[in-house]
């Protein structure tokens, strides 16, 4: 261990590792260490004997819930967009020949008390009992403006300016009601609050154009995929990735002290008495606690069922977003399934996670809105985890640390920390024009 490496990494968490593969990929000089015995860290995937030690402080889960090794509950569940930055990081590191993904059934979302299939294109617009039929033909309008908006061609912009406009006049000059603005704003664009309405439009309009084409992608119900076994895959196959290009893995490392000249730069990371030395340093919030502040807080809910979300068309994999208007919250919050059939649970049973940043200290009472979607479960966690954000400056200590996750079941947030990350780390922008069709394993 007793070696010079361009950047240590510490934490085997999804980010974490996704960094370390692009800089591994990148020719630099990679030691990548975690104090657990596991990967994954906060976003670990569980199996069931873990789960219950994890929440219930015993190793003896019941029977009836099968064998515990045919788990893999996702500790930070989110779904990727088809077409989305995750999925061309994913293929640019060649990664994906270590995965296989599978499309997720559908995306839903909930409206004065119920739950709808998220309309994506004029022709679903027209079908959907979301809106009244001089609502579709206004919203159709809006869908077909976006889906032919294109940035480089001032002829689809019909004379307006995106970078100006902000989403919410850009949406008053088609009229659309509050209720379409809140499913399109938050279940297509997959914004987590309204502070969206008062920013430029070009982002909202990019959103919807990426949500589209990732649905149109796999002709499926959603535009969303998930990798077979859940995503504990991904750190592993990072981990991989990391090894080919010559990086160095250490699990069970207690400890790891980062240690600092007299300018407080960073000099290298000291385990179990012996230092490696570095450049510059990647991890998570928890490694260097110093350096980072509490943002907020996630409340969860973790359940095993017996049966698909009602009213999801018995969908195997499922998003639901509850808009944060539907609920008088601040921000929004969001139901999450998958089962058997993206091989996460044994045959018949199906892991449902409600999540949302906690606005108070009771996730029981107030995740009750996403539990009650939920029908009968035959068991259910509560959880409540802290969020935390960098707040040194990693041009002068060489520390770069990453946020923690949000409430989100999607990776559009988590993978947009990463790609700041890499140009803060590497002074580059990753360029991510790839081939889409590398991860066409979930076509099948």
């Amino acid at each position: 261990m007793d070696e010079e490496y361009d950047v240590i990494v510490l934490g085997t968490g999804l980010k974490e590792c996704i960094l370390s593969g692009l800089l591994s990929v990148d020719g630099l000089k990679v030691l990548h260490m975690d104090r657990n015995d596991y990967y994954g860290g906060e976003s670990s995937s569980l199996n069931l004997i873990q789960l219950w030690k994890r929440f219930r402080g015993s190793d003896k889960p019941p029977a009836h819930l099968g064998a515990s090794r045919d788990y893999n509950v996702d500790m930070i569940p989110k779904f990727m967009m088809a077409n989305g930055t995750l999925v061309r990081v994913l293929i640019h590191t060649d990664v994906t020949k270590y995965l296989s993904f599978k499309a997720v059934d559908g995306s839903y979302v909930y409206n004065k008390g119920k739950v709808h299939k998220v309309p994506a294109t004029d022709m679903e617009a027209l079908r959907s009992p979301l809106m009244g039929i001089f609502e579709k033909r206004r919203a159709g309008k809006f869908f077909i403006y976006v889906q032919n908006y294109d940035e480089s061609n001032p002829k689809t912009h019909e004379g307006v300016d995106l970078t100006r406009v902000t989403t919410g006049q850009l949406i008053a000059k088609y009229g659309l009601d509050d209720n379409t603005i809140d499913f399109i704003g938050h279940a297509v664009a997959l914004h987590r609050d309204d502070h969206y309405l008062d920013e430029p439009a070009l982002d909202t309009v990019k959103r919807m154009k990426l949500y589209a084409e990732s649905v149109a992608r796999f002709q499926g119900g959603s535009p969303y995929i998930y990798p077979l076994y859940g995503l504990g895959e991904l750190p592993q196959a990072f981990a991989r990735l990391s090894a080919v290009y010559g990086g160095t893995y250490m699990l069970n490392k207690p400890e790891c002290k980062v240690e600092f000249d007299g300018e407080g730069k960073v000099t290298g990371v000291t385990s179990e008495g012996e230092t490696a030395k570095c450049k510059k340093v990647v991890c998570d919030p928890s490694y260097l606690p110093g350096k980072a502040r509490k943002i907020g807080r996630v409340a969860r809910a973790i359940a095993i069922m017996s049966h698909p979300i009602p009213n999801t068309n018995d969908s195997h994999s499922v998003q639901v977003i509850l808009p944060q208007k539907q609920l008088g919250r601040k921000s929004d919050m969001y139901v999450f399934c998958c089962s058997y059939s993206h091989n996460v649970a044994p045959k018949g049973k199906f892991i449902a996670f409600v999540s949302a940043e906690a606005e108070t200290d009771h996730p029981e009472t107030e995740l009750k809105p996403g539990i009650n979607l939920l029908g009968p479960v035959d068991d259910i966690f509560f959880d409540i985890y802290d969020r935390y954000e960098p707040v040194n400056e990693p041009s002068l200590d060489n520390c770069f640390i990453s946020t923690s996750y949000d409430a989100t079941t999607h990776f559009e947030s988590t993978v947009m920390d990463v790609l700041n990350m890499y140009t803060l780390i590497t002074g580059k922008v990753l360029d991510l024009s790839v081939d889409l069709s590398g991860a066409s394993a979930a076509e099948e």
